[in-house]
């Protein structure tokens, strides 16, 4: 800052005041000199240092958001959602993933914490007892997103996949399909994945259907290639299945992919469903029947209710905890 008041011969202060939040009502500073002072710092590549001011007004200007995956389309939609609702509020994201895992997420929810954020999203409702305990502590508001837990941390943004994925059994069986089998991965470490199957275990035994047809193959997520082979091992193991739900669009994408180089028609041999409407799903022939989820919205509703929390929390309050159910649908398509 020094620096900048030298080349431009004002004093540290007036640039100071130039590049406050309130300078363009700060009289004191013309704005043909807040200008001139602001092109000398992007001139000399200067960056204002907000460690100081953090800790004298307590915000930190930004909020922290940990998802399972980078190159997962329905997450990446979700981060979206959460820029656009915090856009124009002067909040930036912090953006962490862990790899499905719950102890990768306890150390970025610490170490995000050390950086102070206004709010933390976080995906899902499994947490390991650290994380819990560590948010609660800090008393900083956190959103739980793409599930409803049992006993959310604070603040709610999702739907029941138990929920979704009996429904579109329920929508296999009303098309006249009887031997429903599931594709998953081999650990509940994706826990909207092992909520995925208890919801298709749970319809199939409601509607009285052939029980216990599960492949489980790979640890999650899984992936195309791990979809073709588990669709090969089913097939030999169960001959008279007639439709699977896989856990995810991706490794429904590959079961129907096994089935094509192996010549088994889709969907008169087998029909196969997803989920999460991946693009994949919309784009391969024949287009795969899906779980359809509004991921952007999802991120929208997280980043707004958010909001309202970190407001409460700068005026000296406190959110009431809040629930927000996002919405579901059955996607018909040709592969059912």
């Amino acid at each position: 800052m020094a620096d900048v008041a030298a080349r431009v011969g004002v004093s540290k202060m007036t640039v100071s005041r130039a590049l406050s939040r309130a300078s363009q009502s700060d009289r004191t500073t013309s704005e043909a000199l807040r200008q001139r002072i602001l092109q000398t710092c992007a001139e000399m590549g200067y960056v204002v240092d907000q460690t100081a001011r953090t800790f004298s007004s307590k915000r930190s200007g930004f909020i922290a958001a940990i998802i399972p995956s980078l190159n997962n389309s329905n997450f990446s939609d979700t981060v979206n959602g959460i820029v656009a609702a915090v856009e124009g509020s002067g909040l930036q994201l912090l953006l962490g993933y862990s790899d499905y895992r719950i102890q990768n997420e306890e150390r970025w929810v610490k170490a995000m914490l050390m950086r102070r954020p206004e709010g933390v999203i976080l995906t899902g409702g499994s947490h390991t007892e650290a994380t819990r305990a560590t948010l609660l502590a800090s008393g900083v508001p956190v959103v739980e997103t793409w599930d409803l837990p049992q006993s959310p941390i604070e603040h709610t943004v999702g739907f029941s996949n138990a929920e979704a994925s009996g429904a579109l059994v329920r929508h296999l069986h009303g098309k006249g399909y009887r031997n429903i089998a599931f594709i998953g991965g081999t650990s509940n470490r994706d826990t909207r994945g092992a909520d995925r199957r208890r919801g298709y275990v749970d319809a199939v035994r409601k509607l009285k259907l052939p029980a216990g047809r599960v492949i489980s193959f790979g640890q999650p997520p899984i992936s195309m290639e791990q979809g073709g082979e588990a669709m090969a091992l089913l097939l030999k193991q169960w001959p008279d299945v007639d439709a699977v739900l896989a856990v995810s669009d991706l490794s429904a994408f590959g079961a129907l992919a096994e089935c094509q180089r192996r010549g088994w028609n889709v969907p008169e041999r087998i029909a196969i469903a997803g989920f999460g409407d991946f693009e994949v799903a919309r784009s391969c022939h024949p287009r795969l029947t899906t779980v359809a989820i509004d991921c952007a919205g999802i991120g929208r509703a997280a980043g707004q209710l958010l909001l309202r929390a970190i407001e409460a929390a700068r005026n000296g309050g406190r959110l009431p905890p809040e629930t927000v159910r996002t919405p579901f649908q059955i996607a018909q398509r040709e592969s059912t």
